[in-house]
């Protein structure tokens, strides 16, 4: 390539994750803009925008264009026509450009970089770039709003980023300038309305019947579980799978950032963290939903994600009458999670050192579940150790059952297999104790 085609290939060639705008403008877009505002002012001044909804609201808007298009362009083709309505769709009823990829139960992630580039994430497949755009950036402020409103959230240059959730469940996070300057950027994480069963990631290939059982064995005999993994590992789904093991007469407190967690049993109570509001009140962190969980008489804790000063309270909660307790956290290792456990303790400011904290978490954690996002985009539960107590200033792990990757086979699919270390675990006395059957030949 010459030095002239590199220099052109450099000027058009997108800037970073905004990518380009678009070169050729829709041929309806100033029609649309216009029916958009002639639309939403005819319903603001009627007082009847927040009044109607769902169908109704549907039928308002399709009877509006297609008498504005009869009137004013009724050379439109009737598929130009059904494409312009269900542009006014989108952006009324639903969240702009990406509202289509929302309704598509097999899409887990849509992210949006910027106003010109979106992302979807499908199952069993990469990041895929779509032909979606959003008009500019402000565009893209707009259908932000619209997420984080209702829920009393904000975005603006005092704080330019939040989560919030969809009225589906889906997790969203937002950041937006100045802090990204290509911005904003919205990420979403896909909430499944049908939640999937321990049954379904056997299904998957997740994990073995073997592990499945004795995972149930754990959760009924009320061992304490952390939950670990990298990014999109599948650490909320195998949460959520645990969970369904829990006796549904147990008090169950489920603490979260944005609710996901769909825990079956009939009593069961949520906290869910919040924000401090524009005038910098209101705050309500997850270690004060667990401070305030502990006051409730709770049978056991479920914290959706430990990420600081909480994990101290988790684990006096789960040591002190709440045995069973449940929660993931980010490591890409079992030793990586103590690691992590072992400087989240540290930020609660308590005043004790290392090999005291090292030894309050030999004694309170029982098993840690590792998750992995795989090569070919499947989840895999690579490792279930277990927490044997301290030897010296170390805390001991015995592996019990495995992922071996043993290559990629054509196509990109991970080949491996799911091995028992033959290894039983200390903690085998109590799950007898506590009436729950657990054959010896899952070990073998």
């Amino acid at each position: 390539m010459s030095l002239l085609e590199m220099l052109e290939n450099r000027k058009t060639k997108p800037e970073g994750g905004e990518g380009a705008p678009p070169e050729t403008s829709d041929r309806y877009e100033d029609l649309k803009t216009t029916i958009h505002q002639l639309l939403i002012n005819k319903l603001e001044q009627e007082a009847r925008i927040s009044a109607l909804e769902g169908s109704e609201l549907e039928k308002e808007i399709r009877d509006f264009a297609i008498d504005y298009i009869n009137s004013n362009s009724p050379h439109i083709p009737q598929a130009d026509r059904n494409g312009i309505i269900g542009y006014l769709l989108d952006e009324i009823c639903g969240y702009g450009p990406i509202t289509e990829f929302l309704k598509q139960t097999d899409i887990e992630e849509i992210m949006v970089n910027g106003p010109y580039q979106i992302y979807i994430e499908k199952k069993g497949k990469g990041n895929i770039l779509t032909n979606k755009k959003f008009r500019d950036k402000e565009h893209v402020m707009h259908v932000i709003e619209k997420i984080i409103s209702p829920l009393g959230k904000r975005v603006d240059e005092t704080k330019p980023y939040t989560n919030a959730r969809l009225p589906d469940g889906s997790r969203v996070h937002v950041i937006a300038p100045p802090v990204a300057p290509k911005g904003p950027y919205i990420s979403i994480r896909k909430f499944e309305t049908d939640p999937f069963t321990i049954n379904d990631l056997i299904s998957f290939n997740t994990l073995t019947p073997e592990m499945a059982k004795f995972l149930e064995a754990c959760v009924k005999a009320r061992i304490n579980i952390m939950v670990s993994g990298g990014t999109s590992s599948g650490k909320t789904t195998v949460l959520n799978c645990l969970t369904s093991f829990i006796n549904e007469d147990e008090r169950i407190l489920v603490i979260e950032d944005s609710m996901e967690l769909q825990p079956r049993g009939n009593h069961v109570l949520r906290l869910e963290a919040r924000d401090a509001n524009i005038e910098g009140k209101g705050e309500f962190t997850i270690r004060q939903a667990v401070i305030e969980a502990l006051r409730m008489n709770p049978t056991r804790l479920i914290i959706g994600e430990i990420r600081g000063a909480e994990c101290f309270d988790f684990l006096r909660a789960s040591n002190t009458g709440h045995r069973g307790s449940i929660s993931t956290a980010h490591a890409n290792s079992p030793r990586d999670l103590l690691h992590a456990l072992e400087t989240m303790t540290m930020m609660s400011n308590i005043d004790i050192p290392l090999i005291a904290i090292r030894r309050y978490i030999a004694s309170t954690l029982d098993l840690i579940v590792q998750q992995q996002h795989m090569e070919d985009n499947t989840r895999k539960t690579v490792s279930i150790t277990e927490v044997c107590g301290m030897e010296g200033d170390v805390i001991q792990l015995q592996e019990l059952f495995r992922y071996e990757q043993q290559g990629v086979e054509y196509g990109g699919r991970v080949r491996g297999r799911f091995l028992c270390t033959g290894v039983r675990p200390t903690f085998m006395g109590r799950i007898k104790a506590s009436g729950v059957a657990l054959p010896d030949s899952i070990f073998e």
